[in-house]
């Protein structure tokens, strides 16, 4: 830490309460954050760690709405399943708050009204549209439309999703109120911003100048802001569901989202310590880390530190060590999709795995571009380094002290040259982790606390002390000395990382929590100190435990297809006598056969009651041959025959197009007599 700074201030980006949190969050914000904030603790700092759920906003408006509930109930209700899932993980804040709480709506209405006593924002009217039925103005996501750039008639006013592409509300062709079903109307409405733009020189000296230390991704993001020029940002909206706005003339707004969320920082540190919050927000002794997701770059790093700035008071954060995004299974998170894997499902679905979890995404963390996790990867990861390595390694040294010394801390005699170079080797790895630990290079930090135990491994099968129990019990007793003393290192380097599994190691070494400064030391187990009899610290993931995780994720793409999916536009009108022009029949299955060297066709000969017929039909992914005989199908007798892969088709049966673009073959309900007409 700079020697200016007497403490640290952690936080972690505000979970938005309408949902739980998923592999994402974690491996962008939360899992770093801890894993920071342990190590802290571990060399004896002075360190806050706060963190909280954001529960204000239209989002959560609508899932109250489309389920019926008020917006209280879905806060209470994700609040409650967030809070209680990181603490499962073992995410070790000092105070979990939310931005509901009667200390947060003090704090942020107090700082509103510091800025507008000060005559820090400027008012403006605009129009925006109203849904008179309702009664009240309509946020971007209440409002849908026709897309003016794609034509989607099911765009949101603040984005379509079909191209992608960010709107106002007003842009929208023929909207529509999301509330009542009505055409809007424009009607004229005030608000307050914060003027960014006189920020603005300030805001580039103190991060492009002073702030050059900060990651690329950080850095060149608030630099292409500056670049495009800072405009005023509105602080209230029209909604009934947030802080009400504390100036009078502005009843039925409240602050904007954006704006109360990061004070929840603020509120969350007062709640928990309310006579010495100040210390940890205002002392200059104090520095402050944000960490976050790219997406909120721009709030922590420009928005958040321009109302700070305003304000007058606060401390300016340090650093935003902000990380990209994860994607799953090759494809990106996403929560309306339901393609996530959510922590209180995987707590419940993999009980006492969380160090696997964390473990996974570490080596996985998006640090300087978006990363992926797979099912694949997390067994691969656990059973090849976790098992195999780490806990093998535990395992082997204490189950050879038990055989030899009856679990007892042998003594330690002369060191031979392999030993000097083990241990010269752990102390350069504990060198590099610290190292990267300070840049919040968390994924590198992590590969070099494993190869201490990789070293460890290695030192035992060079040395091999089942061999040397014949003829040097002395030697033996030095070995497994040291492999002891690496063993209590490991747990010392890997609390930050999987503080379950330095907990349960730490317990069967008979050891303390010891200070972060111990780490490289060799006399960490007294001589002649028991150990329990060694137990595993991490089982092997059988292939049925991925699978079963692999197709959960499928049936969530199956069900969001066919969620999503939506009927083809019906064709244009034709008159009843060019319907009649078909002629539509039944016919029977005689034989069913694949087209050579066609993976799609297969080659039927229907009983179509006049002698019988051969069709070529593209259905062959969908059906075996073997279970379509003896079925009856509905094809054309009337197509002109043409040759498909030198097979003559004479007609087409009929099939029905599925959500997932799958082909359902249309067949009578009831049998009917081959060559019966369909009409």
């Amino acid at each position: 830490m700079d020697k200016n700074f007497k403490r640290t201030l952690v936080t972690t980006a505000l979970p938005y309460a309408n949902g739980p949190v998923h592999i994402g969050h974690l491996a962008g914000v939360y899992v770093p954050a801890d894993i920071y904030v342990r190590y802290l603790r571990a060399k004896g700092q002075e360190v806050m760690f706060i963190g909280g759920s954001d529960e204000h906003g239209v989002p959560i408006t609508i899932k109250a709405k489309d389920e019926g509930v008020t917006p209280q109930d879905i806060v209470d209700r994700y609040h409650n399943i967030i809070k209680k899932s990181f603490e499962e993980l073992g995410i070790s804040f000092d105070i979990y708050s939310r931005t509901t709480s009667e200390t947060h709506h003090e704090t942020a209405a107090d700082f509103f009204r510091k800025l507008y006593d000060k005559g820090e924002f400027v008012e403006k009217t605009s129009m925006q549209l109203y849904d008179e039925k309702a009664g009240q103005f309509l946020a971007d996501r209440y409002v849908t439309g026709t897309c003016p750039h794609c034509g989607n008639e099911r765009a949101y006013g603040d984005q379509c999703e079909a191209c992608g592409t960010s709107l106002n509300a007003t842009d929208l062709k023929n909207p529509k109120s999301a509330i009542t079903g009505n055409v809007p109307v424009l009607r004229e409405t005030k608000h307050w911003y914060l003027p960014l733009d006189k920020w603005e020189p300030k805001l580039r000296q103190w991060i492009l100048e002073e702030h050059k230390e900060w990651k690329p991704n950080v850095y060149g993001q608030c630099k292409s802001w500056l670049d495009m020029g800072l405009q005023p940002r509105a602080v209230s909206r029209d909604l009934d569901w947030g802080i009400p706005v504390p100036v009078e003339g502005a009843e039925g707004k409240v602050l904007y989202v954006w704006f109360d969320a990061p004070i929840g920082y603020i509120s969350n540190t007062k709640e928990l310590l309310p006579d010495q919050w100040e210390k940890w927000w205002k002392d200059p002794e104090t520095r402050m880390l944000h960490f976050i997701g790219k997406d909120n770059i721009v709030f922590h790093c420009i928005v958040f530190p321009a109302m700070l700035m305003a304000e007058g008071s606060y401390n300016l954060p340090d650093n935003v060590p902000a990380n990209e995004f994860l994607n799953l299974e090759d494809d990106k998170i996403s929560t309306s999709r339901n393609w996530a894997v959510w922590l209180h499902e995987y707590l419940e679905e993999l009980p006492g795995k969380q160090d696997v979890l964390r473990y996974v995404l570490t080596a996985n963390a998006p640090e300087t571009k978006d990363n992926n996790f797979t099912w694949k990867d997390f067994q691969a990861r656990n059973n090849s380094e976790l098992v195999a390595i780490l806990g093998n390694f535990v395992n082997r040294a204490m189950v050879l002290t038990h055989k030899y010394f009856d679990g007892k801390v042998p003594a330690c005699g002369e060191l031979h040259e392999i030993d000097k170079c083990v241990i010269d080797e752990i102390k350069e790895s504990i060198q590099a982790l610290e190292a990267d630990m300070e840049r919040f290079h968390f994924r590198d930090a992590l590969k070099s606390a494993m190869n201490i135990a990789r070293a460890g491994n290695k030192y035992l099968a060079d040395t091999e002390p089942w061999k040397l129990a014949k003829t040097d019990m002395p030697r033996v007793q030095t070995i497994l000395n040291l492999s002891l003393q690496i063993c209590a290192n490991l747990a010392i380097a890997f609390e930050p990382f999987l503080p379950f599994m330095s907990a349960d190691l730490r317990a069967q070494l008979h050891m303390g929590q010891l200070p972060w400064q111990k780490l490289g030391s060799f006399d960490l187990l007294p001589e002649n100190s028991d150990i329990d009899s060694p137990h595993l610290l991490f089982e092997k993931i059988e292939d049925s435990v991925v699978e079963t995780q692999v197709n959960k994720l499928k049936e969530a793409k199956k069900a969001n297809e066919l969620k999503a999916w939506q009927p083809q536009p019906v064709a244009p009108t034709v008159d009843f006598p060019t319907f009649e022009k078909l002629d539509i029949r039944v016919g029977t299955v005689l034989e069913c056969v694949k087209v050579p060297k066609a993976d799609k066709l297969l080659q039927f000969r229907i009983d179509d009651g006049m002698g019988g017929r051969t069709i070529v039909s593209g259905i062959a992914k969908y059906y075996k041959p073997e279970d379509l005989v003896g079925t009856q199908v509905c094809f054309i007798a009337n197509f002109a025959p043409r040759k498909l892969k030198g097979v003559e088709s004479q007609g087409m049966i009929l099939s029905a197009e599925q959500p997932d673009g799958s082909l359902k073959l249309i067949t009578p309900l009831a049998p009917a007599a081959p060559g019966s007409k369909v009409g």
